[in-house]
């Protein structure tokens, strides 16, 4: 047997999930690009996944593969460094337990991710949210449903994962009324709601019947929301809110683009508390000590 096969393995269950205990997203994100190095390796060096060894998977053969990634099956550069930043983990790894690899390992590591332009983020007025929301029909259920899932997103700034993993469980509106989520990285959040998207929340969750940690966001079969849905009813608002509002024409509106709107608020209240703290400290009494 190769070492490539019992290497893979213990990537997966030693070094993911028993050392790192990395998320399901991050364990399928690695499986997937390992799956697709393995059927370019086998194709370039004619032998089965089975017989491929580590030896076989060098400098020039993953700089292929990335180039692969990136001619052949479109994917942006962006995409080909997380792809590389997989490999590399798998390497770094591999040169625990395989010293007598150690060279060719290191060549592999030594492959850097390529620069890219970040592009300018596209951010949404007053105007332009209020467009977006009126385009929700709030006579229907999907209407009323859309309207307090755009409404929660643009106020409260969480990743359109974390509202698709929302329950009415995480939803408080009570005194000290806030959404609790986990997000990103395994952190807890706790986001503090407006009384307009808490009027909105609470005649939404009213509608709702069964258990509380059902999702908050549901199809009409009562099924949650899948991240992709959520963004084909952001973009279906956003084609229909661009005859109210022309400014809207030419701008990609993701439930990215939703964030950075609150981003705007969040600068403009610091920048009214560092105002308030200048005058504070210009005209407070001073300790004579």
């Amino acid at each position: 047997m190769s070492a490539l096969a019992p290497t893979l393995e213990a990537f997966f269950t030693d070094r993911l999930i028993r050392q790192r205990n990395a998320s399901a997203h991050t364990v399928a994100a690695y499986r997937d690009t390992l799956r697709l190095l393995l059927g370019y390796a086998s194709a370039q060096t004619r032998l089965t996944p089975s017989a491929l060894d580590l030896s076989d998977l060098d400098a020039p053969l993953i700089a292929g593969f990335l180039d692969h990634l990136e001619q052949e099956r479109g994917n942006s550069i962006r995409t080909r460094n997380a792809r590389l930043a997989a490999i590399h983990s798998l390497f770094r790894f591999a040169a625990l337990a395989h010293p007598e690899h150690a060279a060719s390992i290191a060549r592999v590591l030594a492959i850097p991710p390529k620069r890219f332009d970040r592009a300018l983020i596209t951010y949404l007025k007053e105007a332009e949210i209020n467009a977006l929301l009126a385009a929700c029909d709030q006579t229907t259920r999907t209407g009323r449903r859309d309207h307090a899932l755009l409404l929660l997103a643009v106020q409260t700034g969480l990743r359109i994962s974390e509202i698709a993993g929302l329950t009415r469980a995480d939803v408080h509106l009570g005194t000290g009324a806030h959404v609790a989520c986990h997000g990103k990285g395994r952190k807890d959040r706790i986001t503090p709601l407006t009384s307009g998207t808490i009027a909105v929340l609470r005649g939404w969750i009213n509608e709702q019947h069964g258990d509380p940690n059902n999702p908050l966001f549901t199809t009409l079969r009562g099924a949650k929301l899948s991240r992709d849905a959520i963004e084909h009813r952001i973009a279906h608002y956003a084609s229909a809110a661009a005859a109210a509002c022309p400014s809207l024409h030419g701008k990609t509106i993701t439930a990215h683009v939703l964030r950075h709107y609150v981003d705007g608020w969040v600068m403009w209240l610091v920048g009214c508390f560092r105002w308030w703290e200048r005058r504070w400290n210009r005209f407070r009494p001073h300790n004579p000590e």
